[in-house]
């Protein structure tokens, strides 16, 4: 699956059944339920879940959290927009369901 064919499925009210825990947390978030998208990644204990985890901290603005948790995910505090993280992170997750 692409990220276009990602964004495709938010025309839908489900997120595809194919799809991990980490993406189901992004769909959430894309279709503008951050506490669902929460509530999926915070007992999660893999780095790509740590990953998700930091950029809706970022965005909720929780910026101490989201340090802790890129830490945790080992990847560098975001600068770029909420869209383009966003779509970073899809794309990484999508190449990794490959």
């Amino acid at each position: 699956m692409t990220v276009n064919e990602f964004k495709d499925t938010l025309k839908e009210d489900t997120p595809p059944v194919e799809i991990n825990n980490e993406l189901k947390a992004l769909w959430y978030d894309a279709k503008g339920d951050w506490d669902k998208a929460h509530q999926i990644v915070q007992s999660m204990h893999t780095k790509n879940a740590a990953w998700v985890h930091a950029y809706l901290h970022r965005k909720e603005p929780d910026y101490w959290n989201a340090s802790y948790w890129y830490s945790i995910a080992g990847k560098p505090k975001q600068n770029s927009s909420f869209e383009e993280e966003w779509e970073q992170i899809t794309r990484s997750l999508l190449i990794q369901m490959d």
